[in-house]
Protein backbone atom coordinates (compact mmCIF):
# COMPACT_ATOMS: atom_id res chain seq x y z
CA UNK A 1 0.00 0.00 0.00
CA UNK A 2 2.71 2.60 -1.14
CA UNK A 3 -0.07 4.84 -2.22
CA UNK A 4 -1.45 5.08 1.60
CA UNK A 5 -1.27 9.04 2.81
CA UNK A 6 0.83 9.68 5.21
CA UNK A 7 0.04 9.21 9.05
CA UNK A 8 0.80 9.63 12.50
CA UNK A 9 -1.61 8.17 15.28
CA UNK A 10 -0.61 8.36 18.96
CA UNK A 11 -3.23 7.26 21.63
CA UNK A 12 -6.40 9.69 21.14
CA UNK A 13 -4.74 11.82 18.48
CA UNK A 14 -4.15 11.52 14.67
CA UNK A 15 -1.98 13.42 12.39
CA UNK A 16 -2.20 13.85 9.07
CA UNK A 17 -1.80 16.52 5.96
CA UNK A 18 2.17 15.58 5.95
CA UNK A 19 3.97 19.56 5.49
CA UNK A 20 7.88 18.50 6.45
CA UNK A 21 10.65 15.77 6.21
CA UNK A 22 13.63 16.10 8.26
CA UNK A 23 16.20 13.98 9.91
CA UNK A 24 17.68 17.34 11.95
CA UNK A 25 16.02 17.18 15.28
CA UNK A 26 16.23 21.12 15.69
CA UNK A 27 13.32 21.00 13.77
CA UNK A 28 11.65 19.98 17.25
CA UNK A 29 12.12 22.79 18.74
CA UNK A 30 10.86 25.06 15.67
CA UNK A 31 7.02 24.89 15.51
CA UNK A 32 4.56 22.51 14.51
CA UNK A 33 3.14 18.89 15.34
CA UNK A 34 6.08 16.41 14.84
CA UNK A 35 5.97 12.59 14.74
CA UNK A 36 9.27 10.61 15.26
CA UNK A 37 10.61 7.28 14.64
CA UNK A 38 14.44 6.99 15.71
CA UNK A 39 16.19 3.77 15.13
CA UNK A 40 18.44 2.32 17.11
CA UNK A 41 21.65 2.83 15.07
CA UNK A 42 21.05 6.85 15.34
CA UNK A 43 18.93 7.42 12.16
CA UNK A 44 16.17 9.92 12.75
CA UNK A 45 12.72 10.95 10.85
CA UNK A 46 10.87 13.65 12.06
CA UNK A 47 8.01 14.12 9.85
CA UNK A 48 5.99 17.59 10.53
CA UNK A 49 1.96 17.50 9.83
CA UNK A 50 -0.81 20.18 9.90
CA UNK A 51 -3.52 18.64 10.83
CA UNK A 52 -3.44 16.81 13.93
CA UNK A 53 -6.80 16.25 15.77
CA UNK A 54 -8.17 13.85 17.97
CA UNK A 55 -9.85 10.27 16.91
CA UNK A 56 -10.03 7.27 18.97
CA UNK A 57 -8.09 4.31 16.92
CA UNK A 58 -10.10 2.49 14.95
CA UNK A 59 -11.99 -1.14 15.76
CA UNK A 60 -10.43 -3.73 13.50
CA UNK A 61 -11.63 -4.35 9.71
CA UNK A 62 -11.93 -7.66 9.31
CA UNK A 63 -9.47 -8.48 6.19
CA UNK A 64 -7.58 -5.14 6.43
CA UNK A 65 -4.59 -6.65 8.16
CA UNK A 66 -2.64 -9.94 6.29
CA UNK A 67 -0.27 -10.75 8.96
CA UNK A 68 2.41 -13.50 8.32
CA UNK A 69 2.21 -17.12 9.38
CA UNK A 70 3.07 -17.91 12.58
CA UNK A 71 5.55 -20.61 11.23
CA UNK A 72 7.32 -18.32 9.35
CA UNK A 73 8.69 -16.44 11.89
CA UNK A 74 12.68 -16.38 11.89
CA UNK A 75 14.64 -14.91 14.62
CA UNK A 76 18.35 -13.56 13.94
CA UNK A 77 19.52 -15.42 16.94
CA UNK A 78 18.15 -18.94 17.74
CA UNK A 79 18.14 -20.21 20.93
CA UNK A 80 21.15 -21.64 21.02
CA UNK A 81 23.37 -18.48 19.78
CA UNK A 82 21.07 -16.21 22.12
CA UNK A 83 21.88 -18.17 25.35
CA UNK A 84 25.79 -18.30 24.19
CA UNK A 85 25.39 -14.21 23.87
CA UNK A 86 24.02 -14.41 27.33
CA UNK A 87 27.25 -16.40 28.60
CA UNK A 88 29.74 -14.47 26.91
CA UNK A 89 27.95 -11.25 28.13
CA UNK A 90 29.10 -12.58 31.83
CA UNK A 91 32.04 -13.10 31.07
CA UNK A 92 32.56 -9.68 30.06
CA UNK A 93 30.71 -8.53 33.29
CA UNK A 94 33.54 -10.92 35.01
CA UNK A 95 36.24 -8.99 33.60
CA UNK A 96 34.99 -5.59 34.79
CA UNK A 97 33.68 -4.30 31.43
CA UNK A 98 30.04 -4.10 31.57
CA UNK A 99 27.38 -4.52 34.79
CA UNK A 100 24.66 -4.75 32.47
CA UNK A 101 24.28 -5.64 28.60
CA UNK A 102 20.69 -5.80 26.96
CA UNK A 103 20.94 -8.80 24.04
CA UNK A 104 18.04 -8.56 21.74
CA UNK A 105 17.18 -10.55 18.36
CA UNK A 106 14.96 -9.56 15.74
CA UNK A 107 12.37 -11.72 14.73
CA UNK A 108 11.19 -11.67 11.05
CA UNK A 109 8.53 -13.15 8.21
CA UNK A 110 7.42 -12.22 4.95
CA UNK A 111 4.16 -10.66 4.39
CA UNK A 112 1.84 -12.37 2.21
CA UNK A 113 -0.09 -9.50 0.68
CA UNK A 114 2.50 -6.70 0.41
CA UNK A 115 0.35 -4.31 -0.93
CA UNK A 116 -2.89 -4.87 1.12
CA UNK A 117 0.02 -3.85 4.35
CA UNK A 118 -1.10 -1.25 5.98
CA UNK A 119 0.54 -0.95 9.42
CA UNK A 120 -2.29 1.09 10.80
CA UNK A 121 -4.62 -1.23 10.07
CA UNK A 122 -1.68 -3.45 12.93
CA UNK A 123 -2.11 -1.08 14.96
CA UNK A 124 -5.89 -1.32 14.95
CA UNK A 125 -5.45 -5.17 15.81
CA UNK A 126 -2.82 -4.40 18.66
CA UNK A 127 -5.37 -1.79 20.63
CA UNK A 128 -7.57 -4.83 20.96
CA UNK A 129 -5.41 -7.67 21.64
CA UNK A 130 -2.37 -6.05 23.26
CA UNK A 131 -3.45 -1.91 24.65
CA UNK A 132 -0.30 -0.02 25.98
CA UNK A 133 0.13 2.87 26.79
CA UNK A 134 2.37 4.58 23.92
CA UNK A 135 0.56 2.90 21.40
CA UNK A 136 0.93 3.99 18.15
CA UNK A 137 1.53 4.64 14.10
CA UNK A 138 3.63 6.32 12.20
CA UNK A 139 2.69 5.82 8.36
CA UNK A 140 5.31 7.39 5.78
CA UNK A 141 5.46 5.31 2.74
CA UNK A 142 7.95 7.12 0.69
CA UNK A 143 9.93 7.38 3.83
CA UNK A 144 10.88 4.30 4.43
CA UNK A 145 8.99 4.28 7.88
CA UNK A 146 6.00 2.03 8.18
CA UNK A 147 5.88 1.17 11.95
CA UNK A 148 3.14 -0.02 14.93
CA UNK A 149 4.13 0.23 18.38
CA UNK A 150 2.25 -0.77 21.74
CA UNK A 151 5.24 0.01 23.38
CA UNK A 152 5.18 0.15 27.62
CA UNK A 153 7.64 1.97 28.44
CA UNK A 154 8.45 5.90 28.20
CA UNK A 155 11.53 7.33 27.31
CA UNK A 156 11.12 11.19 26.99
CA UNK A 157 8.46 13.39 28.49
CA UNK A 158 8.53 17.18 27.93
CA UNK A 159 6.24 19.80 29.53
CA UNK A 160 7.96 22.91 28.87
CA UNK A 161 11.45 22.57 30.18
CA UNK A 162 10.90 19.65 32.32
CA UNK A 163 11.46 16.28 30.98
CA UNK A 164 10.49 12.84 32.66
CA UNK A 165 11.61 9.33 32.11
CA UNK A 166 10.30 5.90 32.80
CA UNK A 167 13.13 3.07 32.67
CA UNK A 168 11.45 -0.33 32.20
CA UNK A 169 14.48 -3.33 34.13
CA UNK A 170 12.42 -6.63 35.34
CA UNK A 171 9.57 -8.27 33.72
CA UNK A 172 7.67 -11.29 34.81
CA UNK A 173 4.38 -13.21 33.90
CA UNK A 174 3.78 -11.85 37.44
CA UNK A 175 4.95 -10.10 40.45
CA UNK A 176 5.57 -12.83 42.01
CA UNK A 177 8.02 -13.74 39.02
CA UNK A 178 10.22 -10.79 39.97
CA UNK A 179 13.57 -11.20 41.22
CA UNK A 180 16.18 -9.32 43.31
CA UNK A 181 18.37 -9.60 39.89
CA UNK A 182 15.22 -7.63 38.48
CA UNK A 183 15.11 -5.06 40.85
CA UNK A 184 19.25 -4.50 41.15
CA UNK A 185 19.03 -4.43 37.05
CA UNK A 186 16.70 -1.63 37.61
CA UNK A 187 18.39 0.14 39.85
CA UNK A 188 21.56 0.19 37.76
CA UNK A 189 19.75 1.55 34.35
CA UNK A 190 18.15 4.09 36.77
CA UNK A 191 21.45 5.47 38.10
CA UNK A 192 22.30 5.54 34.23
CA UNK A 193 19.15 8.15 32.99
CA UNK A 194 19.61 10.54 36.13
CA UNK A 195 23.38 10.29 34.38
CA UNK A 196 22.14 10.94 31.56
CA UNK A 197 19.67 13.62 31.91
CA UNK A 198 22.06 15.27 34.72
CA UNK A 199 24.21 16.22 31.59
CA UNK A 200 21.68 18.50 29.79
CA UNK A 201 19.61 19.64 33.39
CA UNK A 202 20.49 21.90 35.78
CA UNK A 203 22.48 21.03 38.30
CA UNK A 204 20.72 19.44 40.88
CA UNK A 205 17.17 19.30 39.46
CA UNK A 206 17.55 15.61 38.62
CA UNK A 207 15.21 13.31 41.15
CA UNK A 208 13.35 9.51 40.71
CA UNK A 209 9.70 10.39 42.28
CA UNK A 210 9.75 6.14 41.72
CA UNK A 211 11.53 3.66 41.94
CA UNK A 212 11.04 -0.34 41.05
CA UNK A 213 7.15 0.41 40.99
CA UNK A 214 5.34 -2.74 39.43
CA UNK A 215 3.37 -2.35 36.49
CA UNK A 216 0.85 -4.86 34.91
CA UNK A 217 0.56 -5.19 31.48
CA UNK A 218 -1.01 -7.37 29.10
CA UNK A 219 0.71 -11.32 29.97
CA UNK A 220 2.83 -9.79 32.61
CA UNK A 221 4.39 -7.30 34.84
CA UNK A 222 7.47 -5.39 34.86
CA UNK A 223 9.40 -3.13 37.46
CA UNK A 224 9.23 0.67 35.99
CA UNK A 225 10.88 3.35 37.55
CA UNK A 226 10.58 7.25 36.61
CA UNK A 227 13.39 9.96 36.83
CA UNK A 228 12.70 13.69 35.92
CA UNK A 229 14.86 16.98 35.99
CA UNK A 230 14.92 20.44 34.64
CA UNK A 231 16.57 21.09 31.25
CA UNK A 232 19.51 23.82 31.54
CA UNK A 233 19.05 26.99 29.93
CA UNK A 234 20.05 26.59 25.76
CA UNK A 235 19.66 22.67 25.84
CA UNK A 236 16.99 21.93 23.38
CA UNK A 237 16.06 18.70 21.48
CA UNK A 238 19.39 17.64 20.03
CA UNK A 239 21.53 18.46 23.04
CA UNK A 240 18.73 16.45 24.74
CA UNK A 241 18.34 13.60 22.25
CA UNK A 242 22.72 13.60 22.04
CA UNK A 243 22.61 12.95 26.16
CA UNK A 244 20.09 10.26 26.48
CA UNK A 245 20.45 8.39 23.19
CA UNK A 246 19.91 5.25 22.64
CA UNK A 247 17.60 4.65 25.99
CA UNK A 248 19.28 3.01 28.92
CA UNK A 249 17.42 0.53 29.22
CA UNK A 250 17.62 -1.24 26.14
CA UNK A 251 21.31 -1.02 25.86
CA UNK A 252 23.33 -1.24 29.06
CA UNK A 253 25.69 0.27 31.78
CA UNK A 254 27.99 1.32 31.33
CA UNK A 255 26.37 2.40 27.90
CA UNK A 256 29.78 3.26 25.77
CA UNK A 257 30.64 -0.20 26.85
CA UNK A 258 27.55 -2.27 26.27
CA UNK A 259 27.00 -0.54 22.72
CA UNK A 260 30.65 -2.18 21.91
CA UNK A 261 29.31 -5.29 23.18
CA UNK A 262 25.84 -5.42 21.29
CA UNK A 263 27.21 -4.32 17.95
CA UNK A 264 30.06 -7.58 18.56
CA UNK A 265 26.99 -10.25 19.77
CA UNK A 266 24.07 -9.12 17.30
CA UNK A 267 23.61 -10.02 14.00
CA UNK A 268 20.72 -8.05 12.85
CA UNK A 269 20.31 -4.13 12.95
CA UNK A 270 17.47 -3.27 15.35
CA UNK A 271 16.18 -0.67 13.81
CA UNK A 272 13.49 1.60 15.39
CA UNK A 273 12.90 -1.31 17.65
CA UNK A 274 15.13 -0.30 20.70
CA UNK A 275 14.86 3.28 19.44
CA UNK A 276 12.38 5.91 19.66
CA UNK A 277 8.40 6.18 18.95
CA UNK A 278 6.54 9.58 19.35
CA UNK A 279 5.75 13.07 19.15
CA UNK A 280 6.75 16.61 19.84
CA UNK A 281 4.70 19.39 19.52
CA UNK A 282 6.80 22.50 18.99
CA UNK A 283 3.68 24.91 19.73
CA UNK A 284 2.78 23.94 22.86
CA UNK A 285 6.58 22.74 24.96
CA UNK A 286 4.86 19.18 25.23
CA UNK A 287 6.01 15.85 23.66
CA UNK A 288 5.79 11.87 24.69
CA UNK A 289 8.87 9.33 22.76
CA UNK A 290 8.46 5.49 23.85
CA UNK A 291 11.15 3.42 23.64
CA UNK A 292 10.51 1.52 20.36
CA UNK A 293 9.99 -1.58 21.97
CA UNK A 294 6.76 -4.26 21.18
CA UNK A 295 7.50 -2.47 18.03
CA UNK A 296 6.65 -4.21 14.54
CA UNK A 297 7.88 -2.31 11.40
CA UNK A 298 7.63 -3.13 7.58
CA UNK A 299 10.88 -3.60 5.36
CA UNK A 300 9.99 -3.32 1.63
CA UNK A 301 11.77 -4.92 -0.58
CA UNK A 302 12.26 -2.06 -4.16
CA UNK A 303 10.17 -3.22 -7.01
CA UNK A 304 11.54 -5.39 -9.25
CA UNK A 305 10.67 -7.63 -12.09
CA UNK A 306 9.02 -10.03 -9.86
CA UNK A 307 7.26 -7.04 -7.65
CA UNK A 308 7.88 -6.04 -4.16
CA UNK A 309 8.66 -7.96 -1.32
CA UNK A 310 7.90 -7.17 2.07
CA UNK A 311 9.00 -8.89 5.54
CA UNK A 312 7.37 -7.81 8.67
CA UNK A 313 10.03 -7.83 12.12
CA UNK A 314 9.82 -7.41 15.96
CA UNK A 315 12.61 -7.08 18.18
CA UNK A 316 12.68 -8.82 21.69
CA UNK A 317 15.35 -8.82 24.11
CA UNK A 318 16.53 -9.76 28.04
CA UNK A 319 18.79 -7.51 30.28
CA UNK A 320 21.83 -9.60 31.14
CA UNK A 321 23.73 -9.53 34.17
CA UNK A 322 26.06 -11.16 36.15
CA UNK A 323 23.05 -13.22 37.87
CA UNK A 324 21.60 -14.04 34.60
CA UNK A 325 20.52 -17.75 33.33
CA UNK A 326 21.02 -18.31 29.87
CA UNK A 327 17.70 -20.16 29.55
CA UNK A 328 15.78 -18.18 31.54
CA UNK A 329 16.88 -14.87 29.91
CA UNK A 330 15.74 -16.78 26.19
CA UNK A 331 12.36 -17.71 28.17
CA UNK A 332 11.97 -14.03 28.60
CA UNK A 333 12.30 -12.33 25.32
CA UNK A 334 9.56 -15.35 24.43
CA UNK A 335 7.40 -14.43 26.65
CA UNK A 336 7.91 -10.94 25.50
CA UNK A 337 7.36 -11.80 22.28
CA UNK A 338 4.50 -14.34 22.27
CA UNK A 339 1.60 -12.26 23.00
CA UNK A 340 2.76 -9.43 20.05
CA UNK A 341 3.30 -12.21 17.51
CA UNK A 342 0.34 -13.66 17.73
CA UNK A 343 -1.11 -10.85 17.30
CA UNK A 344 0.15 -10.19 14.20
CA UNK A 345 -0.36 -13.30 12.56
CA UNK A 346 -4.10 -13.04 13.60
CA UNK A 347 -3.55 -15.69 15.88
CA UNK A 348 -6.32 -16.16 18.41
CA UNK A 349 -4.94 -17.80 21.47
CA UNK A 350 -1.55 -17.10 21.86
CA UNK A 351 0.53 -19.69 22.80
CA UNK A 352 4.24 -19.30 24.86
CA UNK A 353 5.83 -20.56 21.63
CA UNK A 354 5.54 -18.38 19.01
CA UNK A 355 9.25 -17.93 17.40
CA UNK A 356 11.54 -20.60 16.30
Amino acid sequence: MHNLPPLARFGGLLATDLRDVTSDPAALDSRGFWAVVADFEGGTVCARFGDVRSAPVPAPVPGAWRGPAPEDWDSSLDRAAYTEGVRRIRRHIAAGEVYQVNLCRVLSAPLPDPDAADVDALTALLARGNPAPYAGTVRLPAHGVEVATASPELFLRRTGRTVESGPIKGTGRSAADLLEKDHAENVMIVDLVRNDLGRVCETGSVTVPALCAIEPHPGLVHLVSTVAGELAAGAGWPELLAASFPPGSVSGAPKSSALRVIERLETAPRGPYCGAVGWVDADRGTAELAVGIRTFWIDRAPPGPAGGGAVLRFGTGAGITWGSDPEDEWEETELKASRLLAVASEVQQPTGRATR
